[in-house]
């Protein structure tokens, strides 16, 4: 029989021998997957339909290999710029709205990006997460068709934003990110990119769909959310997350404000102004880092207006009634 030392050791070194299989396999795939300029870095490859880096390639292939799920995890998906940020504030807030006070609270002192881990960017199989309570929260960007099979049987939160705005609000941040290596992306290529689905994570129209329909199978498990119902009425979609989280607002947190408190605190107004929010860097991965004044930038719905011309305008709107059509979803506002 062996010890446990021993098991420990032939655990390691099946762990070791996997981790070295799916990097040799993600060199060979490098070199064979179609390859479309990048926003951030030179080029993004299509895996399995989707757009993405080499290093949320590697990720997302080992965390397919990796990655255990627990019955009560949690995650909220996204496409980029289309409110991360801001829910994650939310949904931590609400988890954990026994732990702390409205007057010092975690928010005071840590910005929205670190209450919960992105696992695109964590590194694998070095965190296993099981130090982290129950239930656990996590953030991803991986359209739902990419993901790992044993997340499906978990809750999700899925955001989304009208295209035009996500075009806009991600050249801006990319721009930031973007290597100095390179020319500057200007705002004609990244239209352009965008149209042809071609950016991080992208097609978007596919991203957004892939999250909608498995909403409509199973509404249970997939709360399905817009950022302009959640800025035109956020007391209301603030309620129905919580619900959807496991933790309704009791009547007594009602009458008291509690909904009213949290809007006000994970407030596009309130985070943007709070010091915690205009120095330093969030780090993701071993490569990437963020400053974290570039997570608040509007927050505004509409703000495409400003850069976007009438036939920009009609050709996204167009893109999208077309790929969405027959889904029962729209995505493009008209006014």
């Amino acid at each position: 029989m062996l010890s446990s030392q021993s098991l420990s050791i032939t655990n390691e070194s099946k762990q070791d021998s996997e981790y070295n299989k799916i990097c040799e396999d993600y060199k060979h795939m490098l070199k064979t997957l179609p390859k479309g300029n990048g926003w951030r870095v030179q080029h993004l490859y299509n895996y399995n339909g989707f757009w993405l880096d080499s290093d949320t390639l590697k990720t997302n292939m080992i965390l397919n290999t990796y990655f255990k799920t627990q019955p009560t995890d949690i995650f909220l998906a996204s496409f980029m710029k289309t409110g991360t940020t801001w829910l994650k504030a939310l949904m931590f807030s609400i988890i954990n709205r026994h732990r702390y006070t409205f007057s010092d609270h975690y928010l005071h002192h840590h910005g929205p990006q670190s209450t919960f881990p992105l696992i695109d960017s964590e590194i694998y199989p070095v965190n296993d997460f099981t130090h982290i309570n129950a239930p656990r929260l996590f953030a991803t960007h991986y359209a739902r068709d990419i993901l790992p099979l044993c997340m499906t049987s978990c809750k999700f939160v899925y955001i989304c934003r009208d295209p035009k705005d996500v075009l806009t609000s991600k050249w801006i941040f990319m721009s930031k990110l973007r290597s100095k290596d390179l020319t500057p992306l200007l705002l004609g290529e990244a239209f352009e990119l965008f149209c042809q689905g071609v950016s991080e994570y992208g097609p978007y129209w596919e991203h957004v769909l892939s999250y909608w329909r498995a909403s409509l199978e199973s509404p249970d498990k997939i709360l399905f959310m817009k950022y302009e119902d959640m800025k035109k009425q956020p007391k209301v979609e603030l309620k129905k997350l919580a619900a959807f989280l496991g933790n309704p607002f009791t009547l007594e947190e009602v009458e008291k404000g509690v909904v009213e408190e949290i809007v006000r605190l994970c407030s596009f107004e309130n985070l943007s102004k709070l010091e915690v929010n205009k120095k330093g860097v969030e780090r993701f991965g071993k490569l990437v880092e963020v400053e974290k004044r570039d997570f608040f930038r509007k927050g505004e719905i509409g703000d495409w207006r400003n850069y976007l011309s009438k036939e920009m305008k009609d050709r996204i709107d167009g893109i999208f009634d077309e790929k969405l059509k027959g889904s029962g979803l729209v995505l493009t506002s008209r006014d």
